[in-house]
Formats: structure tokens, sequence, C-alpha cells
């Protein structure tokens, strides 16, 4: 399914945190703020990068190519990690969710490309970077469901009917996953609202 990037806030927010660093970073912090500057610059290159391999997916797609829109994630995926600062290993929370991402639209690709199990694979991968409750674990989850359908749809074609059966129920267990996990992330941002106007805690 051809849908825009969702890099485009992360970006924002990181060209805002830049221009700040530069503006008001006293003397005695420059060489910490430089040090973030160069972070933040790695990250938003690594952050203008993907969004132009889904582009690239998009218009690839469009075109009815959809092992080209695959071809194109699979570089996204493979691409270099800048790390959240420059003395950790690990990669920022925002390329984490890139490729959690990323990774949900590549098994959508593959389902339509008739990969099943590369499909799966891809969700497994993805839920690797979205280990707790948010937006793109829920995203996941629900791509998880789609691929039992998939895979049930296919056990049906070739005469198998109770695998049929129980790949649906998989999807179908994967889709209320995805509908619990969504709702508790709604339920956590409705909570945060009602703190920040003086509701109670």
């Amino acid at each position: 399914m051809r849908r825009p990037p969702s890099t485009l806030p992360a970006l924002g927010l990181l060209l805002l945190a830049v221009a700040s660093c530069a503006k008001r970073a006293p003397v005695a912090t420059r060489a910490v703020c430089e040090e973030a500057t160069v972070v933040d610059t790695n990250l938003l290159s690594y952050l203008s990068a993907a969004r132009a391999r889904h582009h690239e997916a998009n218009v690839r797609e469009d075109d009815d190519d959809v092992p080209g829109a695959i071809a194109a994630l699979e570089k996204l995926v493979a691409m270099p990690r800048p790390s959240a600062s420059a003395t950790a290993s690990a990669p920022a929370p925002e390329i984490e969710e890139v490729l959690a991402d990323a990774r949900a639209r590549l098994a959508e690709l593959r389902v339509r490309a008739n990969d099943v199990e590369g499909a799966s694979r891809d969700v497994a991968e993805g839920l690797t970077h979205a280990p707790d409750t948010s937006y793109f674990r829920g995203h996941l989850l629900e791509v998880a469901g789609v691929v039992d359908e998939a895979r049930a749809a296919a056990y049906a074609d070739a005469g198998k009917p109770n695998e049929a059966r129980a790949a649906r129920a998989r999807a179908v267990t994967s889709f209320q996953q995805a509908v619990s996990v969504q709702e508790a992330v709604i339920a956590r941002t409705l909570d945060g609202r009602v703190r920040r106007d003086g509701g109670a805690p």
C-alpha cells in the first residue's frame, strides 16, 4: 500500500533542536553542543535518506513495480545507522521507529508479491525494533495478521483446510493484539493531556 514516509515529523524536530543548540548554547557547553549537532546532523542525514528510499518505493509502486519497491526498502533497512550519541552503540530511537515502519511496509509488499514467509520474517525483525507499546508495534501486529490472512488463503487454495483455519486464528489473535496496543497508546496520550490540562493524576 502506497503511503507517505513517516520520518518528516522527526526531521522537523531534529532541525529545531540543532538550530536551538547553535543559537543558545553557553560557551561552557559549546563542546557538548557541537558534539550533539554532529550526531543530530548524522541522524538528519539518515532520516532524509530513509525518506528518499520511501519516495523511491512509492514511485515504483505507482509503476506496479513491486519488486523494485521491495528493493528500495531493502536498501533502507541495510543503511548504516548513526548511534544515539557519540559514545553510544545503540541506534537513536528515531532510527528504531524508521526500521520498524520500513519492515512493516516491506512485509505488506512481500504479501503482494506472494512471499508470505519473507513477509513473516520482516514482521519478526520489525518487532525487535518496537519492543514497547507504540504505534509502530501495533502496526506491525496488524501486518502480522495480514500476513496470516494471506497464508490462510494459500493453504485454502492448496486444499489444506486445517492449516488455513489455524492461520486465520493466528490472524485474528494478531489483529486483537494490534487493537490492544493502539488502544493503550491512545489511552496514554489522553492521560497525558489530562495531566497537562490540570486534571487529576
